[in-house]
């Protein structure tokens, strides 16, 4: 679950209640991604190296980047200097960044990744996704993905990226990707909020084996997003009032509702404990106003997200 820099204050506030709050050391397994992720997706030139600093600093120990965020050189810069003042080493964090589009080439996709450790100045990745099931080009935009995974599969045996996966998907899509590969992707990062709960194609992902990691769990906060209709989640009156309820804020409840199977372990929300019927009132929430924020299919002319609930 992937938070935005607004969060930062209140991470730091959580992490200094949680006294039996561990750092994990050594990540290496899909197991060992920190729950709670920090996305650098609008971090600009004038503050992403610090604000990956303070992240780090604050309690985060996942880093969310892209090559198409135009800003990995500052957010490595961010993490090294985050590591250092926080008395940590590169192991002890989980770094994610994602191949874009106009590498989706065979021969480009290794490039790509080489781009983005140059920029970070790392020597792996915890994580590298696919960013879209989308090839950019001169000549345009085309639903194009099975020979780029290949590609992908091949970087496993470099040493520089631990785990492969995908973002953005839809089901006839990913299940093409399966059927053709002895690999499947060891994540989906998808949007995932309580406007856009996807039951149902979270339980196929289950069912396969792939580890679901949220964007924008907080639904439409991210200034990219156009606003209007849907409220916004955060001041839903019925969050509001799980909030006041349970002594939280509406972020927290928010996270609650996405962490809900793994609420425990959960550095942020363990002081927000939702009870049956909150997890039923949110649920309404997304039958009541059903949204995606984050769909370029019509500025990109290709089709996304096909077959799912919001399509």
């Amino acid at each position: 679950m992937l938070l935005p820099l607004s969060l930062l204050p209140f991470a730091a506030s959580a992490l200094a209640q949680a006294a039996d709050f561990q750092i994990p050391i050594a990540l290496s397994t899909l197991a060992d991604i920190p729950l709670l992720g920090f996305g650098t997706w609008n971090l600009d030139r004038s503050n992403a190296s610090e604000a990956v600093s303070l992240a780090l600093r604050a309690g985060y120990r996942h880093i969310d980047g892209a090559a198409a965020y135009r800003n990995e050189d500052l957010v490595g810069k961010g993490i090294a200097d985050g590591l250092a003042k926080a008395g940590l080493s590169r192991e002890d964090v989980w770094i994610t960044s994602k191949l874009w589009n106009d590498h989706h080439a065979p021969d480009m996709v290794a490039r790509g990744l080489e781009k983005t450790l140059s920029d970070l100045n790392l020597t792996y990745l915890d994580l590298y996704h696919m960013h879209w099931p989308v090839a950019s080009s001169s000549s345009g935009n085309k639903i194009s993905y099975v020979d780029t995974w290949k590609a992908m599969i091949a970087l496993l045996q470099t040493g520089k990226v631990r785990h492969i996966g995908v973002c953005n998907f839809d089901p006839e899509q990913l299940q093409t990707l399966l059927n053709s590969t002895t690999h499947p992707p060891s994540v989906h990062q998808m949007e995932l909020h309580p406007y856009l709960p996807q039951t149902e194609w979270l339980a196929f992902h289950k069912a396969h084996d792939i580890h679901v990691t949220a964007y924008s769990p907080l639904a439409g906060t991210n200034p990219t997003y156009s606003p209007g209709e849907p409220p916004q989640l955060l001041n839903n009156t019925v969050v509001l009032k799980i909030a006041k309820d349970r002594g939280c804020t509406a972020a927290q409840v928010a996270l609650a509702w996405g962490n809900q199977q793994r609420i425990e372990e959960n550095f942020a929300t363990r002081e927000c404990e939702l009870e049956d019927g909150d997890y039923k009132a949110l649920e309404e929430l997304g039958e009541k106003f059903l949204h995606r924020y984050n769909n370029p299919s019509g500025a990109w002319g290709v089709p996304l997200y096909q077959g799912l609930e919001d399509a």
